[in-house]
């Protein structure tokens, strides 16, 4: 525990950032707050002193708190307090675990809890990467075995020029907003939203924040050196070599003949049929067998473990050795993909995406502005008028699983393919419906967010929305085997979960409007970057190529079925004689027309109705 109150200062871009440790939450293993204008975070990192037992994966747990009176607001719930995480605090949880989770060593399982608190917030700095600093900030003075730190700052473009963390107005203006997360020698995360921005100058952006990120991972190793910490040694416990050795003795021929049948259904029932017969040779082992008493003694799979290693190594040589992936594709090809419109009579609009064992149908449905989402957190934006939410159900993958709301990994998907499609749809100006579109996954091999914004976009353009554009994504891989790279277009399951980087960009020939990066290694150089963005490029224009074979240009009446949206104007003293003593005007004209009435501050009334004889 640090005793004293420690500070220290740093420049990030044009403002102060200001770490102290040492005054709040003493008894967290390490915390830190950190201040920048009038926004401060409290970051906590709390480890246990055991693994738990029982488990095989890294139990991390990162929260992001929003605490309304740090913009002094009580909330308006009806319990006037804050309920489950808003869709934007589960975003920064995700944000922030995703640059930090590949740098703790591997069979590391002993519990680890980050929780950023935003205490006050100026409604301008933006805290996220503010959050993720504070993130490592914590791990590293709580002397955790992280193989950090990790800086990340978020980059937009204005008048020409780069600027770090910019304000919420800030990176609004900009056609750029892009967050880089990294170590002091490579990239790690990369998040962005952008209208139409091309390759190089996303490239370009990555390389002006690692000069930010290597200051941010500078300032956290003389901090912890000012507060005195010493970092803690991890070693493995458990040696896996003796199993390590028998499943390549056993199983190594099998998982080979596995991976080169290109039918996915073939390759799991040869590698089902081997691991089966593993799990009866580590059963007839004698009980003083130096494996039977490692697996006795772990309580822990390390069969299944060792078994998905082998897998690994042998599909990763194959890419790298041979040129060939796990279905048979070359490097830069593209699964068959077909795509279908206007399936269903009653919605609105539909798009049916299929790419290879991938497959998402996207409905879009239209309303009239009162029925945009309204936001109640610390983020300035109060609604949304397009929504987009992805649902990813257990049969898509042939499993059992219960249908409960979205998790973590629904939400980020859903707000991928949603920033994907926004700087395509038309102003509110010139099309004033709200606008909601449902992604349902029916079927899963592998970048299903990239085919639900694909199925978004012609649901959208069935429904009869005028975008000015068409937007297609596609998710890359890559295979790094010490001094040989390998960029994969079009990655599926297998691929993403063997593999070593998850990266999906979206746009149109213009430019890139979406991009998410994570890393499985400790990370990735700009070489590396700048070829995987340009293969990204191929890759999205075939795929929009298919797209635009089948419906070219948004349908030029909507559905019957879709509400009909007038606006007229009225004087701006008359809009309280139209309203009425207490609503009672309105209220009478909604009665009897059915109508949804809107009425803006500027004598703008918005008049949506399901049919004619209502309007």
């Amino acid at each position: 525990m640090i005793e004293s109150i420690q500070n220290y200062k740093l420049q990030i871009g044009e403002r102060e950032v200001e770490l102290e440790t040492g005054r709040l939450a003493k008894s967290a293993s390490g915390a830190v707050t950190v201040r920048c204008g009038d926004t401060v975070l409290l970051v906590t990192a709390t480890g246990s002193s055991e693994p738990r037992p029982g488990i095989d994966f890294f139990p991390l747990l990162v929260d992001y708190e929003e605490k309304l009176a740090s913009i002094g607001k009580i909330p308006g719930s009806f319990m006037r307090k804050e309920g489950r995480a808003s869709d934007k605090a589960i975003l920064i949880s995700r944000l922030i675990d995703r640059p930090i989770r590949p740098l703790f060593p591997k069979g590391y399982r002993n519990d680890v809890q980050i929780v950023a608190t935003i205490l006050s917030s100026d409604q301008e700095m933006q805290p996220d990467t503010l959050a993720i600093f504070g993130a490592s900030a914590a791990l590293t003075l709580a002397g955790l075995p992280f193989d950090g730190p990790v800086g990340a700052v978020r980059v937009s473009e204005l008048n020409g020029q780069f600027i770090v963390n910019p304000t919420y107005a800030q990176a609004n203006e900009s056609d750029l907003d892009i967050v880089v997360a990294g170590t002091e020698e490579s990239v790690i995360m990369v998040e962005a939203g952008c209208r139409f921005v091309p390759e190089q100058k996303i490239l370009d952006a990555v390389a002006f924040a690692m000069g930010e990120i290597k200051k941010q991972v500078q300032a956290q190793k003389e901090f912890a050196a000012q507060c005195g910490v010493a970092k803690q040694e991890y070693v493995n416990p458990f040696d896996t070599t003796e199993l390590k050795n028998l499943v390549s003795e056993t199983c190594r021929d099998k998982v080979y003949e596995a991976y080169h049948q290109f039918d996915r259904e073939t390759r799991r029932s040869i590698l089902d049929e081997a691991k089966k017969q593993l799990k009866e040779k580590v059963k007839e082992l004698p009980e003083d067998h130096p494996i039977t008493t490692l697996l006795v003694e772990s309580g822990l799979d390390f069969v299944s473990e060792e078994f998905k290693s082998l897998e690994k190594e042998i599909m990763r040589a194959m890419v790298i050795n041979e040129g060939v992936r796990a279905d048979g594709r070359k490097y830069n090809e593209i699964r068959p993909i077909s795509c279908e419109v206007g399936l269903l009579p009653r919605v609105h609009g539909t798009g049916l995406f299929t790419r290879g064992s991938t497959q998402v149908l996207s409905c879009a449905t239209l309303a009239g502005p009162g029925l945009a989402q309204e936001l109640e957190g610390v983020d300035p934006q109060t609604e949304k008028r397009y929504m987009h939410n992805y649902n990813f159900p257990g049969f898509s993958v042939g499993e059992v699983k219960p249908m409960r709301g979205p998790g973590r990994r629904e939400i980020g998907h859903g707000a991928l393919a949603e920033r994907a499609i926004l700087p395509a749809l038309p102003p509110k100006d010139e099309f004033v419906y709200t606008i909601r579109v449902n992604s349902d996954v029916l079927e899963s091999n592998g970048s299903t967010s990239m085919a639900s914004t694909c199925a978004s976009c012609l649901a959208l353009m069935d429904a009869g929305v005028p975008l000015k554009t068409v937007i297609a994504g596609v998710a890359m891989g890559l295979i790094k085997e010490g001094d040989k790279t390998v960029v994969l277009t079009d990655i599926q399951g297998i691929e993403d979960f063997l593999g070593d980087m998850d990266f999906k960009v979206t746009g149109d020939r213009e430019g890139i409007t979406a991009l998410q990066m994570d890393i499985k290694i400790k990370g990735l150089d700009l070489d590396t970057l700048g070829r995987a963005i340009q293969d990204a490029r191929e890759g999205r224009l075939f795929i929009l190529d298919k797209m635009l074979a089948t419906i070219d240009k948004p349908r030029a009446e909507m559905s019957p079925y879709a509400p009909r949206l007038e606006t007229i104007k009225i004087d701006v003293d008359l809009i309280g004689a139209l309203i009425g003593p207490g609503g009672k005007n309105i209220k009478n004209i909604i009665e009897q027309t059915g109508a949804e009435i809107d009425i803006e501050d500027d004598g703008s009334v918005h008049i949506c109705c399901n049919n004619g004889e209502g309007m």
